[in-house]
């Protein structure tokens, strides 16, 4: 029996020696890769994060001792560990484990996070928390280098660091999040991690030394001493922080002796570890970015299964081709993104223009109200952000764009379900959270080629103010857009698919897709469909609203959405105030979190996929 499976709870690793754990680390990363294979998930940063998990759970008692994880994609070997080991082949799977921590699905889990920079202030309100109660539990948060730039992360360290909190942060830094890191505090990390000077004097230190007990009274004495050839921590220390580091975030031995030390010294502490994103597997370790989520492989010759090319493109790629395409045009273009320009597309333009595009790092609010800034100045930003990340910059949106009626064009990629990330990462929320705010302007295109004029017709001088186009992850439909000259679409007009005579459907966005194949099967039965795509749901287009309602007294509204909130409300208010005799019933996302599966899975369970959408229609007849 290998010693995985011997492993059920932290309690059964902590009789281990040194060599047994990293016995232990290298079985996790097998088992680890080997699932991932068939079953994909966040597998780089979590191969890299092996040994900082066992060797957290090792020293600290969890789960009384509380560690808390950023973000959550370098936490696979914690759910491993912590009594996981076989439902881990169930993770971020339809009723599967959840691809993040999760409080409810463990008592190990404690603190529920996807989104970035919250680990920090989460752990402070537990250290403090545990000092009210009397507890003598020990918090630790374990955050990325990406997420530190995170403002809300410096909020927390701050807080901490005055309070004089019994506290201890991991800075996790493997160099990279998901693109590679950009900002002023990326560089400050590598200068401390690379210097030529600390680590020579490091590794001469130790190899003199070896693994003797006087190698941990050196360490001891290091962390009590303010050298500057060892200490590189100005930055943290200003928060009133201890700085320790920066070590070797994959050497189980030294994590161990080093936690066990911090583990009982008091107050405000941060260990700056080094660890590699895709440790222990060469192709994870020559392209991280690519293997930060890779999808599925061969764990054998790590060739990723790619689909083949066809067709249908994803709506990434029409983001960003149109974006270059515009941008030569119209020197005023401008692109920013915070940390996500692979995968929105953004990358096209940042290679060919780069002195226009702007990777702003995780920081969400800050990418909004920049964008804002450039636009107060004559530029047009355009500002891609995935929708459910969006929801952090919602008071940029309001003040600095909104209020000030600022041209920036909110690119919102990954609207609507997305799939295996699950609650944390839908984008379900925003047509519903930016519909009240005036002076906005928000679409939803059908395809491809509608997102690729939604785009051009932003960047008209007759469209002012801000505008939201919000679409949704992964291939559109088909329909041709490379090439296709540019067309204006007027702003809060929507367009007619089928005429009827029997019931009105009204749908928004991609789905409209879904809701015209149900309405053709309806057509088979007998049944006339009047559908009309709004593509804007603001301004609505209250000519379609009167005339659909003079013909019929029965609409149908279909959302990639939450159904409180967006179209269906949008509708219902309007019928109810000048057409009172017409039923809207409306399909949609229910008023309740939905949680990981694929799209096709949650569009069923939510009830809006094709025979859902054609089910409703014949109830509603």
């Amino acid at each position: 029996m290998s010693l995985l499976e011997q492993v059920n709870s932290p309690e059964d690793i902590r009789g281990f020696s040194v060599k047994q754990l990293e016995t232990l680390c290298s079985e996790i990363r097998k088992y680890m890769i080997e699932c991932c294979a068939t079953n994909p998930g966040h597998l780089g940063a979590s191969l890299g994060a092996i040994e900082l998990a066992v060797a957290l759970h090792y020293v600290y008692n969890t789960p009384t001792d509380k560690v808390v994880w950023d973000v959550g994609h370098q936490a696979y070997a914690h759910k491993i560990i912590t009594g996981r080991r076989e439902q881990f082949r169930t993770n971020r799977t339809y009723k599967g484990i959840s691809g993040f921590p999760k409080m409810s699905e463990s008592i190990f889990d404690t603190f529920g996070v996807g989104h970035s920079s919250t680990s920090v202030s989460a752990a402070l309100g537990m250290a403090v928390a545990s000092k009210l109660s009397g507890s003598n539990e020990k918090i630790v948060a374990v955050i990325g280098d990406g997420a530190m730039t995170g403002g809300m992360a410096f909020e927390g360290l701050n807080n901490a660091g005055a309070m004089k909190t019994d506290i201890l942060v991991i800075l996790n830094d493997n160099h990279i999040s998901i693109d590679k890191g950009h900002g002023g505090l990326h560089d400050y990390l590598l200068k401390i991690s690379t210097s030529e000077t600390y680590n020579r004097i490091k590794n001469q230190v130790w190899d003199a030394i070896g693994s003797t007990s006087l190698r941990r009274w050196v360490q001891k004495v290091m962390f009590s001493t303010k050298m500057a050839v060892f200490r590189s921590g100005s930055l943290f220390e200003s928060f009133g922080f201890r700085y320790f580091g920066a070590i070797d975030g994959n050497d189980i031995g030294q994590l161990t002796t080093t936690l066990a030390s911090l583990r009982n010294i008091k107050g405000p502490k941060l260990l700056h570890v080094i660890t590699k994103k895709g440790k222990g597997y060469r192709p994870a370790e020559e392209d991280q970015t690519a293997w930060h989520a890779p999808g599925t492989f061969d764990p054998v010759t790590g060739k990723r299964n790619i689909p083949a090319d066809n067709t249908t493109s994803r709506y990434q790629d029409v983001f960003g081709e149109t974006l270059l395409e515009l941008a030569r045009a119209d020197s005023r273009i401008v692109a920013v993104t915070p940390a996500m320009a692979s995968g929105c597309g953004m990358n096209i333009m940042m290679k060919e223009i780069p002195d226009r595009t702007f990777d702003v790092g995780i920081a969400e609010q800050h990418a909004v109200t920049f964008s804002a800034g450039m636009a107060a100045a004559g530029m047009l930003p355009f500002c891609n952000i995935y929708s459910t990340f969006m929801q952090r910059a919602y008071d940029s949106v309001i003040h600095d764009v909104a209020l000030q009626k600022l041209k920036v064009v909110l690119c919102l990629d990954r609207a609507g379900l997305v799939g295996e990330d699950g609650a944390t990462h839908h984008g379900v929320f925003d047509m519903a959270s930016y519909r009240p705010i005036p002076n906005l302007i928000i679409a939803s295109p059908l395809n491809e080629l509608e997102l690729r004029n939604l785009m051009y017709t932003a960047t008209l001088p007759t469209v002012q103010g801000p505008i939201i186009i919000r679409y949704p992850r992964g291939n559109g439909e088909g329909i041709p857009w490379r090439g296709v000259n540019f067309m204006s679409i007027p702003v809060g007009k929507g367009q007619l698919l089928r005429d009827g005579s029997d019931i009105a459907l009204l749908s928004i966005g991609p789905i409209g897709n879904l809701a015209a194949e149900a309405a053709r099967m309806a057509a088979e039965r007998g049944i006339s469909v009047l559908h009309y795509d709004m593509r804007f749901l603001k301004p609505l287009d209250l000519d379609i609203l009167r005339e659909v309602c003079t013909k019929v007294s029965k609409i149908l509204t279909v959302e990639d959405g939450t159904v409180a909130g967006g179209l269906h409300d949008a509708v219902a208010s309007f019928t109810a105030a000048e057409y009172p005799g017409c039923t809207v019933v409306g399909l949609g996302v229910p008023d309740r979190f939905v949680e990981q599966g694929s799209i096709k899975e949650l569009r069923k369970e939510c009830g809006y996929d094709t025979e859902d959408i054609f089910n409703a229609i014949v109830k509603l007849f």
